[in-house]
Parts: C-alpha cells; sequence; structure tokens
C-alpha cells in the first residue's frame, strides 16, 4: 500500500480527538456524527470529515461513527495499540513529575528508568524507578528495549546527551530543554518548549484585552 503523506496539521488534532472519543466512550456514548463531534470540540465539521478521510473515512452515511471503533482506530494510527518503553534523563522536578503522572501508563507508555548526572541523587527511587548514573544509559537501553528518550536537561547537556542517544537503537525523543536538537532522520523528535506555550498565552491575553479595550470605542 502506498504510504500517504499526513499534515503535521492533521496529526496533531489526532491526540484531541482520541481524548474526546474516550470521554464519550466512557459516558456509554455509542455513536456520533461529525456536527455532533464538531459542537464538542469546536472543530468544524467539515474539517473533521476531511481529517477522518485521510485515513479511510471510518463513517457510514446516514449513521455517524461508531465511538469505540473510532476510539480504537485512532488509537492504532498513534501507535497506542503497543506499548512503548520510555527512560527520562535528567532526575529533577519536571522528570520526576513526569515519572509520577500515572496516566501514562494507562496509554502505554511505561517508564523503565531515570537517569542524571548528580550522584546525590544515585539510588533515589520515584515510583518504584532507580535513579541510576548517565554512564549506564547506553547499556540499559540495549538491555530493555527502550524505544524512547525524555529529556528534562539544561540546553547544553541536552545537545550532548542526544549525541549518545543517536548513537543507540532509540526511535523517539521527547525533549523539554529549551533548544531544537539536531538527530538522524531515523529518529523523530516531539520539541516541547514550555516557555513558548506561556508566551503564547500571554500574547493571547493581551490580543483580548486590546480588543476589548478597543470595542469600548
Amino acid at each position: 500500500m502506498e504510504h500517504k503523506e499526513i499534515s503535521q496539521a492533521v496529526i496533531g488534532r489526532l491526540p484531541r480527538y482520541f481524548r474526546f472519543l474516550g470521554e464519550l466512550k466512557d459516558e456509554g456514548v455509542e455513536r456520533i456524527s461529525s456536527q455532533e463531534l464538531s459542537d464538542i470540540m469546536n472543530v468544524t465539521a467539515s474539517q473533521i470529515r476531511q481529517d477522518f478521510n485521510n485515513f479511510g473515512g471510518f463513517g457510514q452515511q446516514g449513521y455517524g461513527y461508531n465511538v469505540e471503533y473510532l476510539y480504537e482506530e485512532i488509537g492504532k494510527i498513534l501507535g497506542l495499540d503497543k506499548t512503548h518503553n520510555l527512560i527520562i534523563i535528567g532526575a529533577g522536578n519536571l522528570g520526576q513529575a513526569l515519572a509520577n503522572y500515572t496516566n501514562f501508563e494507562r496509554r502505554g507508555f511505561l517508564f523503565k528508568g531515570i537517569f542524571d548526572c548528580n550522584p546525590a541523587l544515585y539510588g533515589k527511587k520515584i515510583r518504584c524507578i532507580e535513579v541510576r548514573p548517565m554512564e549506564e544509559m547506553e547499556t540499559f537501553i540495549e538491555d530493555n528495549e527502550i524505544d524512547m528518550a525524555v529529556l528534562t536537561l539544561p540546553k547544553a547537556s541536552a545537545v550532548e546527551v542526544a549525541g549518545r542517544l543517536a548513537a543507540t537503537g532509540i526511535r523517539g525523543i521527547w525533549n523539554f530543554a529549551h533548544v531544537d536538537l539536531k538527530v538522524p532522520e531515523r529518529i523523530q523528535v516531539e520539541n516541547v518548549h514550555l516557555s513558548d506555550s506561556l508566551m503564547k498565552l500571554a500574547y493571547n491575553i493581551n490580543r483580548s484585552e486590546s480588543d476589548n479595550f478597543e470595542g469600548n470605542f
């Protein structure tokens, strides 16, 4: 089958579809139309249909979408029908918070190890996961079939560690460091810049205040 290139905008909406459909499934909703889903998600019905058509459609004319089936199919597209073994690199506040977030396990993301360069943290357990020295990282990745790494490191350290990860069999990096990493194309990187998100929020607040101010004249 020919591989169809899907836009990042569509891919970016899939987790949100998955989340809303999961909530509907838990509420016992069996089927839903694109218009009803549109009303819930604030995405146009046309956009929803276009997004789903990238993967075959899923719906039936006159019936809409079977919620449980659509939920499962989107889960498969997102790779959530299989488990992913992860390690966290950086056992500071953010790294520990991510390790303690149990909802990841429900989605098949299993934290197997935590690594840090601070000897004072070695042996500390976070949800039964022991903090290990960085020197053990490569061997641990190989022995435990790790396919994703989570970076919660300072900028300079993240660049160095990414280079070490590139020499292993790692397939993906979830990067919280404030730097865009350059790694081989075989490694997928998702950059999460928390300050960027906060500045975007500040912009939207500022714009809203400006619009309200202008509307008063």
